[in-house]
């Protein structure tokens, strides 16, 4: 049971990283203060998926076929999301 709830989850959280495409939308998202927390938060958000996924897959054995899928996007996100995060700072320190 522990294995279906852990490949839901992670399966869910492939997509809601794609919803800050819906938030950019707004006027605000796109002002300064408010983007970079955005941006910064989602970033988070995709660090933390990704090491919760990470987790299941080894510490909790879960290795069907869906989780190997899940784990590959989702490190792809911690990635893309420690990218960010190190572009902001490095702005800031500039």
């Amino acid at each position: 049971m522990k294995e279906k709830i852990i490949t839901a989850v992670s399966s869910v959280l492939i997509f809601i990283p794609w919803t800050i495409l819906i938030l950019r939308t707004n006027k605000w998202a796109l002002e300064s203060p408010a983007a970079e927390i955005l941006i910064f938060s989602y970033a988070g958000f995709m660090i933390a998926s990704a090491a919760f996924v990470i987790w299941g897959y080894i510490k909790e054995k879960v290795q069907n076929t869906l989780m190997k899928g899940c784990l590959v996007i989702n490190c792809l996100y911690g990635v893309g999301g420690a990218a960010a995060i190190i572009m902001m700072l490095v702005q800031k320190l500039v």
